[in-house]
């Protein structure tokens, strides 16, 4: 599922995020503390909706707060350490104007999860509930898992174009995908597919373009192709020449490797330059390695037996005449 997709991203930059926050700190090298403030501004205006501003822009170091949004009434504390004796340390600052506000608290480098069943001193009384007022990567995350898949899709480019910039992932649907999330849901032991004989000399084809190994694949999976035609059939439902372009995005893949490659080698780097390209599309439903390599071989014997991958004997034949 993309949002499982989405997720895993997010999970992968906060948390290479807070570990290099946290080994840089021992060796007390600090830029990246003073810039996490600016950071988690903007992170948590969109993640939450909040308006927070930095503190230090409008009044240098403000006591016991790093950004304030006044129009929701928030302050909020950004830090490295998560102790109780940070947490209090902020609230027991001249906050006075701030009465009726609500406190937060964000740890950027350690888990939080212990301070949010303790309780605290509180003497400007804002509003605190340690629970829910007390973020870490972990209850960020837990936010994050939540949301519609729109809303995941915004957080992670904010995270890319943030955290990294320079190898920024464009993820785009792909109908090549789309066929894969299909005949995974298909019982490939149903018996429909052996039902009607092909009416192709498979061997001879295998002989011409010099398959050994990618013969046993295409031995295993040939019995599979009138499933890939009704499947094709359904698909196409959905907008002429659908499965066509599933087809031809398979010749690309063959013709454009024609020329460093042959035989078994070329069979098997088809496969492995269309899994790829299925992995990298928005629309692909993350299913295990091994199941995504039977169906794009599923896919890849079917194009074979249409002859959009590898010559055709009778080519062969007229090419010799």
């Amino acid at each position: 599922m993309n949002r499982t997709i989405y997720f895993n991203l997010c999970a992968q930059k906060l948390a290479a995020l807070s570990s290099k926050i946290e080994i840089l700190g021992k060796l007390n090298i600090l830029h990246d503390h003073n810039h996490s403030e600016d950071f988690y501004l903007h992170f948590l205006n969109k993640l939450y909706g909040y308006k927070l501003e930095n503190m230090n822009a409008i009044q240098n170091n403000t006591e016991g707060i790093d950004l304030c949004d006044k129009e929701n009434e928030i302050v909020l504390q950004v830090s490295s350490t998560a102790t109780k004796a940070k947490v209090e340390s902020a609230l027991n600052k001249n906050l006075s104007s701030y009465t009726g506000y609500s406190f937060k608290f964000m740890s950027i480098s350690k888990d939080a999860a212990a301070l949010r069943a303790l309780t605290y001193k509180n003497p400007h009384n804002l509003t605190f509930s340690p629970p829910t007022d007390i973020h870490d990567i972990t209850s960020l995350l837990t936010t994050i898992r939540s949301l519609e898949i729109n809303a995941q899709h915004s957080i992670y480019s904010f995270l890319q174009d943030e955290l990294d910039p320079g190898s920024r992932q464009i993820f785009v649907e792909t109908n090549l995908a789309a066929v894969i999330n299909i005949l995974s849901r298909e019982d490939m032991l149903d018996g429909y597919a052996a039902a009607v004989p092909i009416a192709f000399d498979v061997d001879k084809k295998l002989i011409v373009n010099n398959l050994n190994s990618a013969a046993l694949i295409v031995e295993e999976y040939k019995i599979h192709h009138h499933r890939v035609t009704r499947l094709y059939e359904e698909f196409n439902r959905a907008g002429k020449n659908k499965s066509n372009s599933v087809l031809n995005t398979l010749m690309m893949i063959y013709a454009k490797n024609t020329s460093n490659y042959s035989g078994d080698e070329l069979f098997f780097k088809v496969v492995d330059l269309a899994i790829e390209k299925i992995q990298s599309s928005a629309n692909y439903a993350q299913i295990p390695l091994d199941e995504l390599e039977q169906y794009v071989s599923v896919l890849a014997v079917d194009a074979f037996i249409r002859c959009k991958i590898f010559k055709n004997p009778s080519e062969v034949s007229h090419a010799v005449t």
